[in-house]
């Protein structure tokens, strides 16, 4: 077992020191990009500080002939462009039972380390996956010269890793955050699911049966059918291990992109739930992942009156005939942490947030 004096010692000689709290920058969403593609790789430089985070992708998206394409494509990119303060620059690499991953690991750590922030790890099993990555990690940034660690995000794709994300999310002090990968996550527990996130139709409660006049219980009578979350067991789970141990949780993709409706739905499940960000997979999922993981200025509004009346934090108040105490403060700091973190670099939030929204007895 490893000693609690060693964790936040670097893993080879010369590599950085490791990070003791993972920085709390805005990462929204996550916007995929295939670096191998010509088309969307010149898009990139206007997309920057309009995303919170641009992921050059070379694992499943990109076909296996164009895997070095891919990689050659996104040190190109890092190189070449200027992602500022407000973007950040993220990959996922190949799986680690891949013939890539190593050279992915090898070729970006060692050509554009310094322009990384963080690295994606998919269809991470257990916490051996994430301490194979910690040390290749810091041998490689000892030999680029790298100031700061490079931080790691895992995909939850597997039953076993949802079984073990507790210590996946303990692993490192690299470990930034993790994702749910529903499609891959799946196939491995054989669920009976052909969608990339989201509900499915057939996975519902209903109603009890009405009965008829003689008291008698009528099952194919009118019943109203609710459709429950496929994912709110494993993306609670995921939540926990998270805050657990102060890293962050993100939901993954949804696939149906022109089902902005129900996108912006599972987005504000994962949301409400606690997760801090997405992954987005279309352009027209950036605007609603800024939507859902921004909070309103209504809720703002709020927590700052909350603030205002407790005072000390202590005891309770009354606030438009409901009652208010420490718990209820603490979920106010949550919301008003995360509207200051987002308001320094988005100057409409910060409008937004400063202005008092109209209630239905203001209008």
């Amino acid at each position: 077992m490893r000693s609690a004096k060693d964790f936040f010692r670097p893993l080879a000689v010369g590599a950085p020191t490791p990070v003791t709290e993972v920085p709390a920058r805005p990462s929204r969403m996550i916007h995929f990009f295939d670096p191998s593609n010509e088309k969307m790789a010149a898009k990139i430089p206007a997309m920057v500080g309009k995303v919170d985070v641009l992921l050059g992708n070379l694992e499943d998206a990109v076909k296996a002939d164009k895997k070095e394409a891919a990689r050659a494509g996104l040190v190109q990119i890092a190189k070449s462009t200027d992602f500022g303060e407000e973007t950040q620059l993220w990959t996922r690499v190949n799986a680690l039972d891949s013939p890539w991953v190593l050279d992915d690991l090898i070729t970006l750590v060692t050509e554009i380390g310094d322009k990384l922030d963080v690295i994606m790890i998919p269809k991470v099993q257990g916490p051996e996956d994430i301490h194979y990555v910690d040390r290749i990690l810091a041998q490689l940034e000892a030999r680029a010269g790298l100031d700061r660690p490079l931080l790691v995000h895992a995909i939850l794709e597997t039953a076993r890793g949802v079984a073990n994300v507790e210590a996946i999310a303990g692993a490192s002090p690299r470990m930034q955050g993790i994702s749910l990968g529903p499609a891959d996550l799946a196939a491995d527990r054989r669920m009976k699911t052909t969608r990339v996130g989201g509900g499915h139709p057939g996975y519902l409660v209903r109603q009890d049966p009405p009965r008829n006049d003689a008291g008698e219980s009528d099952i194919n009578g009118e019943r109203a059918i609710y459709q429950q979350d496929l994912w709110h067991y494993t993306v609670a789970r995921m939540v926990d291990a998270c805050a657990m141990h102060g890293i962050f949780p993100y939901y993954g993709p949804f696939g149906d992109i022109k089902d902005v409706v129900a996108c912006e739905d599972q987005f504000r499940n994962a949301f409400l739930l606690g997760c801090v960000g997405t992954w987005s997979l279309h352009p027209v999922q950036i605007d609603i992942a800024k939507k859902v993981f921004s909070p309103s200025a209504e809720d703002v509004a709020h927590a700052r009156r909350v603030k205002e009346a407790m005072g000390d934090g202590t005891g309770a108040v009354m606030l438009d005939g409901k009652m208010e105490d420490d718990a209820s403060l603490k979920q106010c700091l949550v919301i008003l942490e995360l509207a200051e973190r987002l308001s320094k670099n988005d100057p409409e939030l910060a409008e937004l947030y400063a202005a008092k929204p109209q209630t239905e007895e203001s209008k």
